[in-house]
């Protein structure tokens, strides 16, 4: 009797090993197909601009094809909410920026917790974001402008790539701060907010450095402020909006989450091979480029990021009152 159940405990305590066995041998073969990359935005802003240099990245690191697929609408939910109801199996993967933070407060009702059921997988780079506007408009200070814009109340347009993106809240936040007054106008991604901006259909964005910068560097838009505490390595002689209004701070910052329940094993395949990618020259430079630094880390530390930028940016849209349009 004590020899049939000492089998049984032996065979059960087999079994209960099973699923980790074959999670992790699934990691090591993985991935057997192509993975899709999901952007919450149209194709040419700053989001896709990160997914298609990572996404070329591990598609030659591993040998598999990481394509891209944009999901422009509705603050990028579309795009999460997608992600969120896919299978926890490695294969579709979320690009993740400041959307996911500032969204949770935005909204009064989703049908996600993004810190519940999005598992975060890997940080990848922070960049400025730049106060820039038509070269048309009579300014050429972040000064200039304020006093332009509260010159013309409700006339001057700020573009953004859509509700709950960095820039949106990036303008509110400047608003806020100075006593401005300007119309949001919402695009569905900073491609076409850009191309409008160029236009001079709208006057003002507070954009990130990858989708804009080459604007800038050729005179399309002008360049007044860059967002964070210190100067950009890539614009050194934009001064800060601190400078003109102390306290003001803002970045974007993009990394990649997957599905809740996804393998830890394949999670920390993904983390391992983008973490790897901030080593080599090429990543270095095009990061240089872009005016970012690269979110080196493990999956908890791209987690707690979300986290704290979840709580900063929930503090901004409940004060600005800013509503999805």
């Amino acid at each position: 009797m004590k020899l049939l159940r000492r089998k049984f405990l032996h065979l059960a305590a087999g079994a209960a090993a099973l699923p980790a066995v074959s999670h992790i041998a699934r990691a090591q073969t993985y991935p057997t197909r192509p993975v899709r990359l999901i952007v919450g935005y149209a194709a040419g802003g700053s989001t896709d601009v990160i997914a298609r240099l990572m996404g070329q990245w591990l598609s030659e690191r591993i040998g598999q094809q990481f394509i891209i697929e944009n999901r422009p609408g509705a603050g990028t939910n579309i795009a999460t909410e997608a992600v969120v109801n896919a299978p926890a199996d490695g294969y579709t993967l979320l690009v993740v920026g400041p959307p996911a933070a500032i969204n949770a407060t935005l909204y009064e009702k989703l049908n996600f917790n993004f810190l519940r059921d999005i598992a975060p997988v890997a940080g990848i780079i922070r960049v400025p974001l730049v106060m820039q506007v038509n070269p048309s408009v009579p300014v050429r200070t972040a000064p200039e402008f304020i006093t332009y814009a509260k010159a013309n109340p409700g006339k001057v347009n700020m573009a953004s790539a859509g509700n709950g993106s960095s820039d949106h809240v990036a303008g509110e936040l400047f608003k806020m701060m100075t006593g401005v007054n300007m119309v949001h106008i919402p695009y569905r991604g900073a491609g076409p907010a850009l191309i409008d901006l160029i236009g001079g259909q709208v006057q003002v964005i507070f954009e990130p450095t990858p989708s804009s910068i080459e604007y800038i560097r050729t005179d399309k838009l002008r360049a007044l402020a860059v967002t964070p505490a210190t100067r950009s390595q890539a614009l050194p002689d934009v001064p800060t909006l601190n400078d003109f209004v102390p306290g003001y701070e803002a970045s974007a910052w993009f990394g990649i989450g997957a599905p809740r329940r996804t393998p830890a094993a394949i999670i920390d395949k993904l983390n391992k091979e983008i973490n790897v990618a901030f080593g080599g020259p090429k990543i270095k430079a095009r990061f240089t480029e872009l005016g970012g630094t690269a979110l080196a880390g493990e999956p908890a530390d791209f987690g707690k990021l979300i986290a704290d930028e979840t709580e900063k940016w929930g503090k901004v849209v409940k004060f600005s009152g800013a509503k999805p349009d």
